[in-house]
This record gives structure tokens, sequence and C-alpha cells, in this order.
């Protein structure tokens, strides 16, 4: 089993991996780049005003160079973010196995859009895609209504689908729903460089950018655990 796992998330999460990669360098890199130009035109205003302190540029966080280097660490990243994910869908379809759950390349579909609702559409609820420059909570605070909401709707469709009884289904029904009801960290207020067109735009490529890669994980995972086994 241990076998199956390993091979199907390792070919699965390089396929969707790369796919979101191309993705990305598609749809969202471009809108990032131009809210960097917002971005940077707040700082130097900020800068003229005498806002910003002296020693900005040493403290400022590094970052990849736009261009070769940005794609590199974006293609990195994205290949491993492909195949942590696919080894959380394969060891979950593996215990649904264990219960007598069929798999192949179309209920595989139903698990990838299961992986967008728990890692990014639920997760959106609160806490949109922000662009560079945006502002926004503390990224600790951000950070743990994060893991919250995505193990609440995680372990709250887990009950809802696989349970029969209408309590325990109750029960993951409140999960769902509780990360929204304590609700996100709220961004400090004050204007933002970044225009509200541009904001939206990303939002709305990000979590399309992140359905189209879990369906294509969750359809390929099916396809190559049922085909291992």
């Amino acid at each position: 089993m241990l076998r199956r796992i390993f091979l199907t998330a390792l070919i699965a999460g390089t396929m969707a991996g790369l796919f979101a990669a191309g993705l990305q360098h598609l749809k969202l890199i471009p809108l990032i780049a131009a809210a960097e130009v917002y971005e940077a035109a707040g700082a130097q205003a900020d800068h003229q005003h005498g806002a910003a302190p002296a020693h900005d540029a040493a403290a400022a966080e590094w970052e990849p160079a736009p261009g070769i280097e940005r794609a590199g660490y974006t293609l990195i990243a994205d290949l491993l973010a492909g195949i942590g994910f696919a080894l959380l869908l394969a060891g979950a379809v593996a215990l649904a196995r264990l219960r007598g759950y069929g798999i192949d390349g179309s209920s595989g579909l139903l698990w990838g859009a299961a992986g967008f609702a728990v890692f990014a559409l639920a997760p959106a609820i609160g806490l949109p895609p922000e662009l560079p420059g945006m502002s926004a909570a503390e990224l600790a605070a951000r950070q743990q209504w994060w893991l919250l909401t995505a193990a609440a709707t995680a372990a709250g469709l887990g009950v809802v689908i696989f349970t029969r009884q209408v309590p325990v289904r109750v029960l993951g029904a409140v999960l769902l729903v509780l990360p929204h009801l304590i609700g996100a960290p709220a961004a400090p207020h004050g204007a933002t460089g970044v225009p509200a067109e541009l904001a939206a735009e990303f939002a709305t490529a990000s979590l399309a950018t992140a359905a189209a890669f879990w369906l294509l994980l969750g359809s390929v995972s099916g396809w190559l655990y049922r085909r291992f086994e």
C-alpha cells in the first residue's frame, strides 16, 4: 500500500505541479507584477514623505528577481506542493479503500473537488488571495486561522460524507461553519495602493487555478491508484 501511495503521489503531484506552474505563469504572475508596480509607487511616496526609515533597503525581505529566477522558484514550489498534496490525497484514498469505497479517475475528481474545498475555497472565504501591497492581518494569526479552517473543513466533509448517523452529520456541518463563525483575522484599516479591480481579478484567477490544479490532481491520482492496485 505504501508503495502505491508514494508512486501515485509522485507521478500525480509532479503532473499537477507542472500544470499549476504553467497556469500561474500565464494568469497570476502578470497580476503580481502589476501589483508590485503599485506597491513600489506607494513605498516611494512614503519615503518622500519621511515615512520610510533610512535602513529600508537593508531590512527589505528577500524575494526572487522577476523573470527566470522567479519562474524557477515558482516551479519548485509548485512541484513540492503538488507532491505534498498528492501524498495527503493518496493517503485519504487508501483509507477509504480500506472501508470498501471504490476509486478511479471519475471518483478522483470528487476527491480533487474536496481538496479544493478544504485547502482553497473554505480559507478564501475569510482570507481571499492577496496581492503584494495589500493590507493584511498579522501573518501568524492568518496562518493559525487557515490551519483551523482547513482542518475543520476536512473533518467536517469526512464526517458528512462517510457517516450515516444524522447527529454525527450535524456535528460535521457545525465543523464546516465553525471557523467562519469565529471569523478570520481582520486586515488593518487603511488605504491600499492596489486597485480593487486588480485584487478581485487576482482572487478569481487564484481560485480558478487552484480548482484546475485540484481537479487534475484528483483525477490523475484516482486513475493511478486504481491502476497500481
